[in-house]
């Protein structure tokens, strides 16, 4: 499947995570592009019908919130996660701006 950045700011998130983030997300990424709705725990985790989370663990906790638009993987949200649970604001900007898509 083919992965698309929402906006601008996704793609700046990962460029300001460290180096050795930056690729472990980079290679989930490609993992997502080739796997798509198959993958699984531990990479991705669906947070509700529409939104999903790849997960990043190690010096620093990420998540990117995607979803899935027509035939296409939609890049939505990126942070860090400090806490067990993820911020209920990180989930409402990804659920804004997956709204956006429709």
């Amino acid at each position: 499947m083919e992965i698309k950045y929402l906006d601008p700011g996704i793609e700046q998130f990962i460029s300001r995570l460290d180096e050795t983030t930056t690729a472990k997300l980079i290679h989930t990424i490609d993992l997502l592009e080739r796997f798509g709705h198959a993958l699984r725990m531990p990479h991705s985790k669906k947070i509700d019908e529409h939104l999903f989370e790849l997960r990043l663990t190690g010096r620093q906790n990420v998540r990117v919130f995607y979803t899935f638009h027509q035939k296409t993987i939609v890049l939505l949200h990126g942070c860090i996660k400090k806490s067990q649970r993820i911020p209920e604001k990180e989930l409402d900007t990804a659920r804004r701006k997956r709204m956006g898509l429709a």
